[in-house]
């Protein structure tokens, strides 16, 4: 059995994603963005009490890039590996990119009010997540995917740039514009988007990330 706990719009989306790409039979439990993840039973699953939990073979992983690196090593004729210095750098990169993401979505979103944010704060991570684009604009030179072949650093990437998306464009950045939108065109990337009735985290398309 293979359940996974999800809230849209969330690092519980490259799980999802991937175990579609993997064409793996599983149960999605959806969470919205309220206090269910609080409750007791929850955090048995995940102690800090945030999505993803991916319960399978017995156990629990709640740190969603070890999910892709587990599952893709669960199914190597996937051929989805990351592995090496390349892929695991690459892999945990859409970290970095998440983490700018982060600071930007609590910016335009939990702290709502346009009075209460932080002007410097928001130059600086949409700054911050420019060069993540760069970084990855460099990467792509001759490339289609990160790795070369696809794998699972694309699934972390992908939807890294699927929330970026939403506060720094990708039309200065050519090969990842071109990038996401391969990256954006696979089937398991679509079954992945939210559902027509679920609870979104975006209810813009894109933030003014310096418009504050």
């Amino acid at each position: 059995m293979i359940r996974l706990h999800h809230c849209a719009q969330t690092r519980s989306m490259r799980v999802l994603w991937m175990l579609y790409e993997l064409g793996l039979d599983f149960e999605i439990v959806r969470h919205g963005f309220d206090k269910t993840l609080r409750d007791p039973a929850y955090l048995a699953l995940h102690p800090a009490g945030r999505v993803p939990a991916l319960e399978i073979d017995g156990g629990v992983i709640f740190e969603s890039l070890a999910a892709l690196q587990y599952l893709a090593a669960r199914h190597p004729e996937a051929g989805l590996e990351a592995s090496g210095m390349d892929g695991l750098n690459w892999l945990h990169f859409a970290e970095t990119i998440s983490q700018h993401t982060a600071a930007l979505t609590q910016q335009h979103i939990a702290i709502y009010p346009p009075g209460a944010r932080s002007s410097l704060v928001c130059k600086l991570e949409a700054a911050r997540l420019g060069k993540t684009y760069n970084a990855l604009e460099a990467r792509l030179a001759g490339r289609a995917y990160a790795l070369g072949a696809f794998s699972a650093a694309d699934v972390a990437l992908g939807q890294a740039l699927y929330m970026a998306r939403h506060f720094v464009k990708l039309d200065a950045f050519p090969l990842v514009a071109a990038y996401y939108k391969c990256l954006s065109k696979r089937e398991a990337f679509k079954r992945a988007l939210p559902e027509a009735d679920e609870t979104r985290l975006y209810v813009q398309d894109y933030y003014e990330a310096i418009n504050v």
